[in-house]
């Protein structure tokens, strides 16, 4: 393994200069990649119909090629999953990534193309790299092996060459041969579907490992460190694999454990953020202590950013890089080398920063709560969150929110369900510390609450650890990316998992 590291090493610091290019010039960088998509989709079913051989700038592009969600290109995508070639995309499309949000039972399966792989999966996982280096000069990251967890395999086929899974066994099953002599555990462990078993398996492989890096969503990664100390022991990370220096998570909100995540490892690590969803790599943090992710505009992908207030609508308008405004509330929408063409993602971000341009993930475009004008977004409860853990001691594995709504017994609230990993000793003072902070966060959330005119005080529930993860396993969602929505609404998600609950006690 050292063999190879300072040769990766150094290629990694060679990019430095071609990502200096995109970060400088990227609204030059989006025209190159926008005329690169529809060129090569010109001749393609899509292109015929949209007349791509006729769009020379993005204006005509807008007005040309409707704005589509999942169930708009789902004709074109189910026959490209029977064999059809040349539909979105004009290269054979082998692989597509099931992605399902536990809002809906229904799965979408996200064309991957050899260019998305290389273009921006596998590129933005090396420039991620680089822009490691360049801060850590003499990191020791590739000695070591990388520590990924990964999604269940459940690989499927719907034709003899055409295959689908979770967007990580995808990316681990094309992963260049590099990829393999820098990760740890072995492919089969990485995509096992029993997750109780595969934390089992994944900590025996790995405790003997010199582990410098984790990746991964939060949730899993704690449930593992906690079961590697259980395994061997020790009181702290640190002590089995002396060498960590990396952290990079992503697909939920860091802010509420990175204190769990700095007790378990017991030394001071690096954290890194990074955007990377089933339909494209989007943005990763470049520069430690700084708010967002860089913008990663010159891999595959075209954006457009639509003012959230413009969903819905027919024709709603999107603006370019050069108009957006920091602190605005966007949702993206991407044309990609997988054949998506101006797709919203579902997501909403904001801007931190117009030079270079950095963004926030700020919650999902129908995960949030406005039964009462609140505009309660997830950033809001994630921040809250943490301000009330604390000001409390506690610690917070999981939540979901959801609104009481007015009734003859009283004006509306929003109702908690918590999953504590430490418990407050004072319930009702965690209410009140999660509340101040909601209003000191959201001024429309503050209006509400005031005189508890329209909006009362939290109702919070303490639930069992683990619950969660029953409610997500009876809904086949267990492991990988799924995660139970943190704002809703309306009341479906609270109480199917407050029926859960119920029913066992």
């Amino acid at each position: 393994m050292k063999l190879f590291s300072p040769a990766i090493s150094r290629l990694a610091r060679l990019r430095l200069w071609q990502i200096d290019e995109w970060v400088n010039n990227p609204v030059a960088a989006q025209r190159e990649v926008l005329q690169e998509l529809v060129t090569s989709a010109q001749y393609t079913q899509f292109g015929r119909q949209f007349g791509f051989n006729q769009l020379f700038n993005v204006r005509t592009f807008k007005q040309t090629v409707p704005v589509h969600e999942y169930e708009d290109l789902k004709p074109y995508i189910e026959r490209m999953m029977q064999g059809e070639d040349n539909v979105l995309w004009n290269t054979p499309i082998k692989w597509f990534a099931k992605s399902s949000g536990t809002t809906s039972d229904k799965s979408k399966f996200i064309p991957v193309s050899e260019e998305s792989l290389e273009q921006n999966h596998y590129q933005g996982a090396k420039d991620v790299l680089t822009l490691y280096y360049r801060f850590n000069p003499d990191s020791e990251l590739l000695t070591g092996k990388g520590l990924v967890i990964g999604g269940s395999h459940q690989i499927s086929q719907t034709t003899e060459d055409i295959s689908y899974g979770d967007l990580s066994a995808v990316l681990l099953q094309n992963s260049p041969f590099w990829g393999h002599w820098i990760r740890t555990p072995e492919l089969s462990i990485a995509l096992m579907d029993e997750w109780e078993q595969k934390i089992e398996q994944l900590a025996l492989s790995t405790i003997p490992e010199n582990v410098t890096s984790i990746s991964g969503v939060p949730t899993w990664n704690l449930v593992l460190l906690k079961h590697i100390l259980a395994i061997t022991g020790k009181s702290t990370i640190a002590e089995i694999w002396p060498q960590l220096e990396l952290y990079i998570h992503g697909g939920v909100s860091f802010v509420p454990y990175r204190e769990q995540f700095q007790r378990l490892i017991g030394k001071d690590i690096h954290y890194l953020e990074m955007y990377n969803a089933s339909e494209g790599f989007f943005a990763a943090q470049d520069s430690p202590g700084e708010d967002g992710m860089l913008l990663f505009t010159r891999h595959g992908i075209f954006f457009e950013f639509m003012p959230v207030e413009e969903y819905g609508k027919k024709f709603p308008n999107t603006v370019g890089l050069n108009k957006v405004q920091t602190g605005k509330n966007y949702a993206p929408v991407i044309s990609t080398t997988g054949g998506l063409w101006r797709y919203i993602i579902g997501d909403t971000i904001q801007f931190t920063s117009l030079k270079p341009y950095r963004i926030k993930v700020s919650g999902r475009l129908k995960h949030f709560i406005n039964a009462f004008g609140e505009e309660l977004i997830v950033d809001n409860s994630d921040k809250a969150i943490a301000i009330a853990c604390e000001k409390t001691g506690a610690s917070v594995n999981d939540y979901t929110a959801a609104p009481i709504y007015f009734s003859e017994h009283g004006n509306g609230a929003h109702e908690w369900l918590i999953e504590f990993e430490n418990k407050p000793v004072d319930l009702a003072l965690f209410a009140y510390e999660l509340d101040s902070a909601l209003k000191n966060i959201n001024s429309d959330y503050e209006a509400k609450r005031h005189k508890d005119i329209a909006l009362r005080m939290p109702q919070l529930h303490a639930v069992r650890k683990g619950l969660f993860n029953e409610w997500l396993s009876g809904k086949g969602k267990l492991g990988g990316q799924h995660k139970v929505p943190r704002l809703s609404n309306d009341r479906k998600i609270l109480e199917s998992i407050q029926m859960l609950l119920y029913n066992q006690h």
